[in-house]
């Protein structure tokens, strides 16, 4: 994709084409057909036919077949099938920004946006298809971002972490979303009881033995890995949710270390030494910024080793107190 000047008089920053259609500052068309078609009716045709058929169903001969014009009239808005696949995209990942006025708890409100995006996946599967290609900066994916850092503003994390925090929270949920789509395909094209894997369970109850493994083999009896045929699978265990949960838990098992000072919080991360630029005194800062982060691990293990090492005598001296007590 070509680049796009937004205004050249000003001086702005350029676009890809297909981010500044995203962002309402591309040019429009000179010449349309009677002006009945848009950039809105092409990518709402595109998103019909890819959640009745998939990604690979879209193409611009396709969208423009289904609009009632030929395939060069839809190029006089949309200049490629990668501008049109990042509108589509854009339109399907509209974030349900909360009221500000809601109160409620960093998890809770982490755990909502986690849901917002699965809610997409859900809704629109093919979105698991499009390649990242990159940071977002389309307006959607960026008002994603924006509530993302609204709901995890008090928590005591550096800018870094907090971005981290996001893209992992981002690929649990486009990773589950995967799998939740494969195996609903599996599911519509194939018996159910193959998915669950009821169909092939007396077999392998028999190969799947306690010599061979002794692990597997009481799962698999009590029908936690295979689903035992006659037996409904329960409802009440959400892989998601369980997923989620840790993952929350993790998070906050970090800013419990942080707020008690047993983590170190640091900015976004500098780049090697080697990236950076061949000027000595950035090198001494940075060498220095080394050294000064690995004495302060030191001086918190010692720290901790002191704590521990002080408790053992409390107990110890309190120990020989009763002993002495009772002789």
């Amino acid at each position: 994709m070509s680049p796009e000047r937004v205004n050249p008089e000003r001086g702005d920053p350029e676009l890809p084409r297909g981010v500044a259609l995203a962002w309402g500052v591309a040019a429009n068309p000179q010449r349309g057909p009677k002006r009945e078609l848009s950039i809105e009716r092409i990518v709402d045709a595109a998103v019909e036919i890819a959640d009745a058929e998939g990604l690979a169903a879209v193409s611009m001969s396709r969208v423009a077949a289904a609009l009632g014009f030929t395939t060069m009239s839809l190029y006089r808005y949309v200049t490629s099938k990668d501008d049109l696949i990042l509108l589509m995209q854009e339109g399907a990942m509209v974030p349900p920004v909360p009221d500000e006025t809601i109160e409620r708890g960093w998890r809770d409100g982490v755990r909502a946006w986690v849901l917002a995006i699965r809610g997409a996946y859900l809704a629109h599967p093919w979105l698991v298809d499009i390649p990242i290609s990159g940071a977002p900066i389309t307006p959607n994916s960026l008002l994603l971002v924006d509530w993302f850092l609204r709901e995890v503003r008090d928590l005591p994390l550096s800018d870094g972490e907090k971005m981290s925090t996001l893209l992992l929270l981002t690929s649990y949920a486009r990773a589950t979303g995967a799998q939740e789509r494969d195996l609903g395909v599996a599911a519509a094209t194939a018996d159910p009881a193959d998915v669950t894997g009821a169909n092939f369970f007396e077999a392998l109850a028999e190969l799947v033995t306690p010599e061979r493994f002794p692990y597997l083999s009481p799962l698999l009896a009590g029908g936690g890995y295979v689903a035992v045929p006659g037996e409904a699978p329960d409802e009440t265990d959400d892989d998601f949710d369980f997923g989620l949960a840790r993952i929350l838990d993790g998070i906050e098992h970090h800013v419990g270390r942080v707020e008690s000072g047993d983590a170190v919080v640091t900015d976004a991360p500098l780049p090697p030494l080697l990236d950076l630029p061949r000027d000595r005194k950035v090198r001494d800062a940075a060498k220095s910024r080394r050294e000064a982060e690995k004495a302060l691990r030191e001086a918190q293990k010692r720290e901790r080793e002191a704590i521990k090492h002080a408790l053992e005598r409390e107990k110890h001296a309190r120990e020989k107190a009763e002993r002495a007590k009772k002789e």
